[in-house]
């Protein structure tokens, strides 16, 4: 149950997101266009604190909930959805270290020295590092269990050598989240590693796509060692397993980020319908109607996933509405943009227009995994009364 500071922590972090959200929408235009990091906007973002979001009050964050952040994410995503979903890549990081129990964590094997190296990560957040998730790969995409990046133990740490792709932040971020499997093992025994920005990381310019071009998601090369408390968890093998058990990070954070998007949409749709006197005509009202109903749903599934999550986090019927959200999001982000910019007209398809930008971002959330189809066949097994995890075909992570 969160305590009444950290209710008006989480207040305080939604008031400076919203305040910031508009000045997000005013730069979103020029990072889109000329598929520019935005920098300014982390800078704003740095220096509101919400980097630290996530992170406990006693290392200097705002120790937000999972409902905290994506109130928060949501309110970002409806100002820039690209802003809003590198943010998404780095509260994902900082959220999976500050609320995995301790217990579990121990239960799990982590030494002592893991939760000394834990906090530093985190308050080196609440202090402006930005992290970054490098875990897809190219013809794997973020099928855990087919990663090929691999890591050897040394005498002083870790070797990790390999590359990764769609980093958003690559080249801005102050370390990377690397998925990682131990080169010697036969099974997929994969772990995480924080690895700082260094010498031996190498990015590659290769982001131009539809959209969500400001994410600079680009390609990340690792040849690098990194101490022993760069091993997440202290202890190898833990990916699959927390992949398995707490999915929110990796699936349902996107969803507040897509139904920020979804409610920009609509945003940008009605101010077009008014100014160009549409707002008349029953059938553009009607789809604008609807687009506002079914934002408020997925919004409303996603609120249900945050709040399960933070009540009862890995409970079978948690992750069912993990999954849900993710699908939701997704799928309504995409529909409702498709549908309003239809709607709007052909003057609203024009580059740079807010509305055909948001078409583009929006048509992203189906995209990003777990893929609408993923979330479905996972939710599919699950009606079935069988195990979505464990018996599909093709292992789901």
């Amino acid at each position: 149950m969160a305590t009444t500071e950290t209710l008006e922590d989480e207040r305080r972090a939604l008031t400076l997101a919203r305040e910031l959200s508009p000045r997000l929408a005013e730069r979103a235009a020029e990072h889109d266009r000329r598929g520019l990091f935005p920098e300014d906007d982390f800078a704003d973002l740095r220096e509101a604190g919400l980097l630290g979001l996530m992170v406990p009050s006693r290392l200097g964050g705002f120790g937000a909930s999972f409902a905290g952040y994506a109130r928060v994410a949501a309110e970002l995503g409806r100002g820039a959805g690209a802003t809003a979903l590198v943010f998404n890549m780095h509260a994902s990081v900082t959220g999976a270290l500050a609320q995995t129990p301790d217990e579990l964590v121990r239960y799990l094997g982590a030494p002592d020295r893991y939760f000394a190296a834990r906090d530093k990560a985190l308050a080196d957040a609440a202090a402006g590092a930005l992290y970054a998730v490098a875990m897809s790969e190219r013809g794997t995409g973020s099928r855990l269990s087919r990663t090929r990046t691999a890591y050897r133990a040394t005498g002083s740490g870790y070797r990790i050598t390999g590359s990764k792709a769609f980093v958003s932040g690559a080249g801005h971020a102050d370390a990377y989240l690397v998925t990682a499997r131990d080169a010697e093992a036969e099974d997929p025994k994969v772990s995480y590693f924080l690895v700082p920005a260094a010498e031996g990381v190498r990015v590659e310019q290769t982001w131009d796509s539809l959209g969500m071009r400001a994410t600079g998601s680009h390609d990340v090369h690792f040849d690098v060692e990194v101490g022993p408390d760069a091993l997440l968890g202290g202890k190898e093998g833990l990916t699959l397993i927390l992949a398995e058990a707490m999915p929110q990070w990796l699936v349902a954070s996107y969803s507040a980020v897509y139904v920020g998007v979804a409610r920009a949409a609509v945003d940008a749709a009605a101010e077009h319908l008014r100014e160009r006197g549409l707002g008349s005509l029953a059938g553009a009202r009607a789809r604008l109607g609807r687009a506002d109903a079914a934002v408020a749903a997925a919004e409303l599934a996603v609120a249900e996933a945050a709040a399960r999550i933070d009540s009862h986090p890995g409970d079978e019927d948690t992750n069912l509405w993990v999954w849900r959200a993710k699908l939701l999001a997704g799928d309504t982000a995409s529909q409702v943009a498709s549908s309003l910019l239809e709607a709007a007209g052909t003057s609203a398809s024009r580059r740079g227009h807010p509305l055909e930008r948001t078409f583009r971002d929006a048509r992203c959330g189906a995209l990003q995994p777990a893929t609408s189809d993923v979330c479905a066949d996972w939710l599919g097994v699950a009606a079935l009364g069988d195990d979505p995890d464990g018996d599909a075909q093709v292992p789901r992570w």
